[in-house]
């Protein structure tokens, strides 16, 4: 989900996004979905014309590797980590802060979706982004 970090209530869980991405991804491990959910949401910031990113995560494993406190040991990981780095390198600032799971409910529930959707016989793959 994006939200526009200027809008009066944007620090509300419940705030309305500006956009949205709702994947499947089939059989992922949580470090690989969640590594694929920043990678996508940073390419559609930057299509959008974002040049400073706050990413609100519930991976501290994500959040510490972002940083560059931890290392990324998973080979799975290290192509996403890198090029999460590298569209985060693009942005004049950014930020990856970790919230609990609470404040994470309306990705939860883009995530729920797409398993829902797919089950149904829908697309895989939801962007959902103010008209231009």
């Amino acid at each position: 989900m994006l939200i526009d970090a200027s809008a009066p209530n944007a620090g509300d869980p419940l705030a309305a996004p500006v956009a949205s991405i709702s994947d499947y991804l089939g059989i992922a491990t949580n470090n690989v979905a969640e590594y694929t959910a920043v990678v996508r949401a940073l390419r559609l910031a930057r299509e959008l014309g974002a040049d400073e990113v706050d990413l609100l995560l519930d991976s501290k494993l994500i959040v510490e590797q972002l940083h560059g406190r931890w290392k990324v040991k998973d080979a799975k990981l290290l192509p996403l980590w890198n090029e999460a780095r590298s569209l985060l390198s693009a942005s004049r600032r950014w930020s990856a802060t970790h919230v609990g799971r609470a404040q994470n409910s309306a990705a939860d529930a883009l995530c729920n979706a797409a398993i829902d959707r797919v089950l149904a016989g829908g697309p895989a793959s939801v962007v959902v982004q103010p008209e231009v």
